[in-house]
């Protein structure tokens, strides 16, 4: 992976970089590598994972179809 550095502004190149790791799962992936995970264990993680992955996307479905409201968002601070 490549992040090119402009203006040798390195701050914004490596801010890019971080994003693009976790984007990619690279982080996550380097925290569940630290440690030895037993294959039920890692059976059970991932089964885990997609019953929350279906119940996410059947939850955006059901907000797309008004089904349910859509949850509210709090107000953000104009101060910046």
């Amino acid at each position: 992976m490549q992040v090119q550095v402009r203006d040798n502004n390195v701050d914004q190149a490596l801010r890019v970089l971080k994003k693009r790791l976790q984007r990619e799962g690279v982080f996550r992936e380097m925290k569940l590598r630290k440690y030895y995970e037993k294959p039920s264990e890692m059976r059970n993680r991932k089964s885990a994972e997609a019953v929350r992955r279906s119940r996410k996307l059947a939850r955006k479905q059901a907000i797309r179809e008004g089904l349910i409201a859509a949850p509210k968002r709090p107000a953000r601070s104009g101060t910046r």
